[in-house]
């Protein structure tokens, strides 16, 4: 028995440790991209460049008029100098997602961007960066991205404001009978799970059996508090967890929503009565009545 411990912990250890310094590792690649993005908003060329490979290359992808998809190389040095030629502040490329891939010493880092020019929105699209580990850390080696002007995906600044913005909404429509911001809400094929066994509805048949409730001034009035909200690491996605005022009592609410086409979805919502532990007993007796 001692054997097998023994030999448990040294075949664990290794494990645990690798996955601490790939932990590390990502949070130390977060940093090179953030700051590479802080550089080029401070007009300071020279933080960008201390991140990067003295090899790197610049790429960007794009669709010319006959439809055909093209790569257009930049030099590293125009790049510097056009961050360098710049006010402070001129230069802002917000991020909205950051998807980091790691083995060994190698690194791949996918990020959903929109730049800004002196405050104007200029274009959007997708960086895909590659970086390797050398003796003084993580650096930059490629970038490749996309530019256009359509479709952008734009993440609000404050992802959680928004959220809580958005979440708020949505009960307030229930609480006003307003089913077009109700259900326009819920991503089509979205879930809601109410207290009773058999209320599982997905949006559209939610909507045909709670017509009846939002033909009334108020469909249902729940107050939200003590709202817990946790994201994704690309921030495409988030989970929630609340406790809600009904009339049925305090009830908790938990839900999954996604960021697309520029705005929250809900992907699915869970209704659920509380029961506190020394009341459990009554409410199993009750449960067994006719």
């Amino acid at each position: 028995m001692i054997k097998n411990t023994v030999l448990l912990l040294v075949l664990s250890w290794p494990i645990a440790s690798i996955f601490t310094q790939s932990e590390t590792d990502r949070q130390e690649i977060e940093t090179v991209i953030t700051s590479i993005f802080d550089g080029m908003r401070n007009a300071d060329s020279s933080a960008v460049a201390a991140l990067l490979h003295p090899d790197t290359r610049l790429q960007t992808v794009i669709r010319n008029e006959n439809g055909v998809n093209t790569i257009e190389t930049e030099t590293i040095q125009n790049w510097l100098q056009a961050i360098a030629s710049y006010p402070a502040g001129t230069m802002d490329e917000q991020l909205s997602s950051m998807v980091i891939e790691v083995d060994d010493g190698l690194a791949s880092v996918w990020t959903d961007y929109a730049f800004y020019g002196g405050g104007r929105f200029i274009h959007c699209g997708v960086n895909a960066f590659q970086l390797f580990k050398s003796e003084k850390g993580w650096i930059v080696h490629q970038i490749t991205d996309t530019r256009r002007t359509r479709n952008c995906m734009q993440a609000p600044e404050n992802m959680i404001d928004s959220l809580h913005s958005f979440i708020d909404a949505w009960h307030h429509a229930a609480a006003v009978a307003d089913e077009d911001i109700f259900f326009g809400s819920m991503a089509e094929g979205g879930i809601y799970l109410g207290t009773d066994a058999s209320e599982r509805w997905e949006r559209d048949v939610f909507k045909e059996w709670a017509a009846f409730a939002f033909e009334r001034e108020s469909a249902w009035d729940f107050t939200a508090r003590d709202r817990q909200v946790y994201f994704t690491p690309n921030k495409q996605h988030c989970w929630w967890e609340e406790m809600l005022d009904t009339w049925m009592g305090v009830c908790r609410g938990s839900g999954v929503a996604e960021w697309k086409d520029g705005r929250w979805q809900i992907l699915h919502y869970d209704l659920s009565i509380m029961i506190p532990n020394d009341k459990v007993q009554g409410f199993l007796e009750l449960m067994t009545k006719d």
